[in-house]
């Protein structure tokens, strides 16, 4: 049935005033009742991306922490893994579905993931020591490599020369990179193409932005940059107290790593051939508490505005981020009942992915504008 307008009592003409366009906007009401006092308060909440809410719980498919949570490259699809030996696959936008469930791949915890950059490929490491590849098409390991003696705590993919190079860190003192080929199938990579034998536990690895070298971080609460085709350790980044537990590079250039640490303080360092910053340290960020449980969390940079902001967990349960120009904590978001263990950024939206010892994941928007 169609409501039309009451007539107008006089004759004359009333000329309505033309309404705005629609806005990307909702009205949430924060609370209800049936007197005068208890009236719905009514706010309009400008919307920044393409979610459902400004907040959306991705929950009941981990029945342990999650380790790690990345977007693949296009921003479409989320890969979260866990303590509790699975990997589980969402839809980012609505309805946010959990599509996939990958079990058998490791035999004990997920430590960290990562989506192919030139193919249906996933790479996950684990405590068991193993490298596993898996093909999300299909949900079926395709090789599964002995990459390291322990646990293996970080990986890091690049595309170059048209393969996919992989990088991981792990107890047992050695950094490997191992050629996946253009397919990511791995399957010449029985055994790695460069090592390293660090000496002490690594706790981070990372790729520079033109795959030429590998920067990694341990126990010695360095960062320690290595030239692939020469093998040498090119530079050691100093400043941190205590173990740093993630190595990130900012978009574009690659002219920047963000590591946060056990000590509660994240670094930001100039990784440019000559930086004007003593000891390279460009931002020294407070705000995330590491806490006691020794969690490697995974930082990460803003990618849909070139990375003028960084994100990093917290023991305090909430995620801070920092505007990197001038260090200022632009938020704290709530949301989890436990330890934040990783973040990461949407490529193309002003979207933060956060996993944490809770075993859920959040995704919420910000304002691009601050």
């Amino acid at each position: 049935m169609i409501r039309k307008d009451p007539p107008e009592t006089s004759g004359a003409v009333i000329k309505r005033a033309r309404t705005a366009s629609p806005t990307n906007e909702q009205q949430l009401i924060i609370s209800a009742g049936n007197n005068e006092k208890e009236q719905g308060l009514i706010r309009t909440v400008t919307r920044t991306s393409g979610l459902d809410a400004p907040i959306v719980s991705l929950a009941g498919a981990h029945g342990a922490e999650i380790l790690s949570c990345r977007f693949d490259p296009s921003g479409q699809n989320i890969a979260a893994v866990s303590a509790d030996r699975t990997v589980s696959l969402w839809r980012t936008y609505p309805p946010n579905t959990n599509y996939g469930q990958l079990t058998g791949l490791h035999k004990t915890a997920i430590t960290d993931v990562q989506w192919s950059l030139l193919s249906t490929s996933l790479y996950t490491i684990g405590a068991d020591g193993n490298l596993c590849i898996s093909d999300v098409t299909t949900g079926e390991r395709v090789k599964r490599i002995k990459a390291h003696r322990g646990v293996i705590n970080s990986l890091d993919r690049i595309a170059t020369g048209g393969t996919e190079l992989l990088v991981t860190g792990g107890d047992d003192g050695h950094v490997r990179i191992w050629d996946v080929g253009s397919d990511g199938q791995g399957e010449d990579a029985k055994e790695p193409i460069k090592e390293w034998n660090i000496g002490f536990p690594v706790t981070a690895v990372a790729w520079s932005a033109d795959g030429s070298q590998v920067y990694l971080g341990g126990l010695d609460n360095c960062i320690h940059i290595y030239d692939l085709r020469t093998g040498e350790r090119l530079h050691v980044l100093k400043g941190h107290v205590d173990t740093p537990t993630s190595i990130t590079l900012s978009p574009g250039q690659g002219n920047y790593i963000l590591t946060p640490s056990f000590s509660s303080v994240t670094l930001i360092h100039d990784v440019r051939p000559f930086s004007p910053h003593a000891h390279r340290i460009y931002r020294q960020l407070h705000g995330a508490p590491a806490g006691f449980e020794n969690v490697l969390s995974r930082g990460a940079w803003s990618k849909y505005d070139g990375g003028k902001k960084v994100a990093v967990g917290g023991a305090d349960r909430a995620v801070t981020v920092w505007d990197v120009e001038s260090g200022r904590i632009l938020y704290k978001l709530p949301g989890h009942k436990g330890t934040v263990t990783c973040v990461e950024f949407h490529p193309r939206e002003p979207i933060v992915l956060t996993g944490s010892k809770d075993g859920t994941m959040l995704l919420g928007e910000i304002d691009p504008n601050l």
